[in-house]
């Protein structure tokens, strides 16, 4: 066995060396670009205006090889666009057993309505993001059939 990973060692070594010889040369272009000017760096800003096809311009290019297709990006905010705000309902429940809490949520997702759930050992407090205020209602009124007791009221940071 020793005798086998003597030898076998070196040869793959030899064939891994082989392989990645090869493949180097078959990556690397065999052209010499000899009519190119070495890159400067210019430190004036350019104000040309952009090709009409930026795509046109790297597929006409003569060298081979994988190029980004984006140097730079520019991105423009409106900072005085009207901002639409999402009013936040804090639902109040007070549950008797875990059965009314698999109810209360099984009712949430057929409203389609997401929450952040706060279980304590009395109560359970669901923060609702909505702008619906007939939806939530309707949920009350759903849940009552369960004889849960619920209260909707908007949700500020001091609770």
């Amino acid at each position: 066995m020793q005798k086998i990973l003597k030898w076998l060692t070196p040869f793959i070594t030899i064939g891994v060396a082989i392989f990645l010889i090869f493949f180097l040369i078959s990556i690397n272009s065999q052209e010499v670009f000899i009519d190119e000017e070495p890159f400067s760096l210019e430190t004036q800003v350019s104000q040309t205006q952009p090709e009409e096809n930026w795509l046109n311009h790297f597929s006409q290019s003569e060298r081979q090889g994988y190029f980004y297709p984006v140097n730079e990006v520019y991105i423009k905010v409106d900072l005085k666009e009207k901002i639409i705000k999402t009013i936040t309902y804090k639902l109040s429940a007070t549950l008797k057993d875990p059965y009314q809490l698999f109810c209360l949520k099984e009712e949430l997702k057929q409203h389609k309505l997401k929450y952040y759930l706060k279980k304590d050992k009395q109560n359970v407090d669901l923060l609702i993001y909505s702008q619906n205020v007939d939806k939530l209602n309707n949920l009350v009124r759903a849940l009552q059939n369960y004889k849960i007791s619920a209260t909707i009221k908007p949700f500020t940071e001091d609770d």
